[in-house]
């Protein structure tokens, strides 16, 4: 696949469609490397006449790792958790400018934004701080930061808090495992797709530490809600009602921040993007775009 230089790193991404199309930038959550943005959906989406992108943020996949400047995030974690003052490794602010970065390196003025969990932080950081690169944004089960929010379900957070496996079986059957508790209840769960999604992600990158600081990046963000009021692009808020780990209110408090948002509630939806549920994603996303042209 291929790769630019762009912020100070490596970016590795991939494109779906004719490059003389609208394009659309894909921008995956926590932990999730850019083969998680299903292919099928890649193509769906190029299908309906985009130049689609998708990207391993930092960290993860084949783009730059962090582990020479910080090989052990643990430390870290802890003083976070013991309510101390860190610096992290990095922050969403720079993951945001990564994706700026990657649409500069490809001559790409703007684009439609589309992010996951948190890859829908960084999609909203990136409206907040380069607006200019932004066509439209669409921001699926993620949040605003907001403190005052509920936070995740307690169990889900015990699982998530669990070490990562390092032998490839083990790695994959607990990826499976997670997914199942944090997906969708009211659609039918695919485990045949999930653990091919979890090998090829082990195969791609099998280190657990890079989520780690990830996960470092969105504990000492702050809350975005004041500047996303500066957001002037048609924007779309997916969520999913029974989401355990970004509750719904993250959804809602995005919608309300954002003027003119469109809030759509997908009723059995979790932490997941159902193939079921695409159908309603796509429509919802080709409306939004209907309103530049």
């Amino acid at each position: 696949m291929p790769h630019v230089r762009a912020n100070g790193i490596r970016i590795e991404y991939e494109e779906f469609g004719q490059q003389d199309s609208t394009p659309v930038l894909l921008i995956m959550g926590l932990g999730a490397q850019m083969v998680i943005w299903d292919e099928r959906f890649c193509e769906l989406l190029a299908g309906k006449g985009f130049r689609v992108i998708r990207y391993d943020n930092r960290d993860v996949g084949l783009s730059t790792k962090f582990d020479r400047q910080c090989p052990d995030p643990g430390p870290l974690f802890l003083d976070v958790l013991q309510g101390k003052s860190i610096v992290p490794p990095y922050t969403l602010e720079d993951m945001a400018d990564d994706a700026a970065g990657l649409l500069q390196e490809l001559g790409i003025p703007a684009a439609h934004i589309v992010g996951a969990s948190m890859g829908g932080m960084i999609a909203q950081s990136l409206a907040i701080r380069h607006p200019e690169r932004v066509l439209t944004l669409t921001s699926i089960m993620s949040t605003t930061g907001n403190p005052d929010l509920p936070q995740a379900d307690p169990n889900v957070l015990a699982i998530l808090a669990q070490p990562i496996p390092t032998e490839r079986e083990a790695a994959i059957e607990h990826a499976v495992m997670l997914s199942r508790v944090i997906g969708s209840p009211g659609f039918k769960f695919d485990e045949e797709r999930t653990r091919m999604l979890a090998k090829l992600s082990y195969e791609r990158d099998p280190d657990p530490v890079g989520p780690v600081r990830q996960i470092l990046a969105i504990m000492t963000a702050a809350s975005r809600k004041d500047a996303l009021r500066s957001v002037a692009v048609p924007t779309l808020v997916i969520h999913g009602a029974a989401d355990p780990l970004v509750p719904i209110a993250g959804g809602f408090d995005t919608a309300e921040a954002i003027p003119g948002a469109k809030m759509l509630v997908i009723e059995g939806m979790g932490h997941d993007m159902p193939e079921a549920a695409w159908p309603r994603l796509t429509d919802a996303f080709l409306e939004l775009t209907r309103q530049i042209e």
